[in-house]
């Protein structure tokens, strides 16, 4: 399958990801269509994953960014259908070494494809580093 990587956000097939994340996304599925518009919108850089002959997107992945040495690698994902086809790599590739953040230090939070991310360097974090988990603000 012949795949073309491109970072123009208005080529991204909103309904595509939508309904992926929505559906899919372990991580945030309780995401609607407004919230997803918003994370897309507001993305520092999107790059999508399209297949040659149609040009249907098949492959997602955006980024948050300072847009001077740090960035939050978010919401990558593969269709089913181009799974096993280096679709993956390609689309963190094309989003953390081909653009202008390959200098950045990167994060991402991810419970699977911990194999295809230590390819780019990313490794289990040290004691520099600290997370804050989403929760319930009342509870605070």
């Amino acid at each position: 399958m012949q795949i073309e990587y491109d970072d123009d956000p208005a080529r991204v097939q909103r309904e595509v990801v939508r309904e992926w994340l929505k559906t899919e996304a372990y991580w945030g599925t309780w995401r609607g269509d407004a919230e997803i518009d918003a994370c897309i919108d507001g993305a520092w850089r999107v790059v999508g994953a399209y297949r040659g002959d149609t040009g249907a997107l098949v492959g997602f992945a955006r980024a948050v960014s300072d847009g001077v040495g740090f960035a939050y690698l978010a919401d990558v994902f593969v269709l089913p259908e181009a799974r096993g086809e280096g679709v993956g790599t390609g689309l963190v590739r094309t989003m953390i070494d081909e653009g202008p953040g390959a200098a950045f230090r990167w994060t991402l939070f991810t419970k699977d494809a911990h194999g295809l991310y230590r390819k780019f360097g990313f490794a289990e974090p040290d004691a520099s580093a600290m997370v804050r988990v989403a929760g319930d603000l009342q509870s605070r």
